[in-house]
């Protein structure tokens, strides 16, 4: 028993649950006899959220089309407006150009918008967004320590006290991180195929540079059917990006035609 929690408290909180039934219950019923006396209003009033919830699907859904496409040129131009009215643009925004680079495998480029970052307070604070950046640069440049030592550093970091898809959410790609620096080092443990394509999933943005990495364990593995499933419908890639060499030495392990150059 918490000592903090006193018997009126203890009385509230066991209150609040059985509150918001009786109020939801209430707000269904009404509905239901507004529904019943007006049936019209209520059919346009369902019309239109059903409308507003379509919308915001097929938004949802093209944003992950397009996340999905490679297109990184496309995906900043999406993002472009909302880049200047974030706080600390002088900071944040050259770290999200940075990502989105780094994302598609443009390292180049990626390390070049990181580097044009304002150092201050968001950058410090930022402490997780460049570790996992830094992760994804230092796997796709060929160093495997400084990959590793930045996954490991990422996966340490503490992480919010209170239980949500949010927190799950970053529990999960800090691991893929830490997986993706070690499918390309071939250190691969148990579980992290599983966890790279599960983080695919999870983020749309990251999306290819999980497949490849679960690819490179596939191929370790001698699952070579797996390599070519997750690799179907696969972006021809650019000179510029790293992700055109991963994908042609990936095909040839497994045996697979590679895509037309960009």
């Amino acid at each position: 028993m918490d000592p903090f929690d006193s018997e009126d408290e203890g009385r509230s909180s066991r209150l609040i649950p059985v509150l918001l039934f009786t109020g939801s219950a209430a707000l269904a019923a009404a509905a239901l006899r507004f529904a019943w006396q007006q049936p019209v209003i209520m059919a346009a009033v369902l019309g239109l959220v059903l409308a507003f919830a379509a919308a915001r699907w097929l938004a949802r859904r093209k944003l992950r089309r397009l996340l999905r496409s490679g297109d990184v040129r496309s995906v900043l131009q999406r993002w472009s407006p909302t880049l200047h009215r974030i706080p600390h643009p002088a900071t944040m925004a050259p770290l999200m150009t940075a990502t989105a680079f780094a994302a598609y495998g443009w390292v180049e480029k990626a390390r070049a918008a990181m580097a044009a970052a304002e150092r201050g307070p968001a950058w410090d604070a930022a402490l997780e967004h460049r570790l996992f950046l830094d992760t994804l640069l230092y796997t796709f440049e060929g160093d495997r320590d400084a990959a590793l030592e930045r996954a490991g550093r990422l996966e340490r970091l503490p992480l919010p006290n209170v239980r949500s898809p949010f927190r799950d959410r970053v529990v999960t790609l800090r691991a893929a991180a830490g997986a993706l620096a070690r499918a390309f080092a071939h250190t691969s443990v148990p579980g992290d195929r599983a966890l790279l394509e599960r983080a695919s999933e999870v983020s749309p943005l990251v999306f290819w540079a999980m497949r490849y990495a679960a690819a490179v364990i596939a191929i370790d593995e001698g699952e070579l059917t797996r390599v070519g499933e997750l690799l179907a419908d696969a972006p021809s890639w650019p000179q510029e990006s790293t992700f055109r060499a991963f994908h042609d030495e990936i095909a040839d392990r497994a045996g697979l035609p590679r895509p037309a150059s960009a």
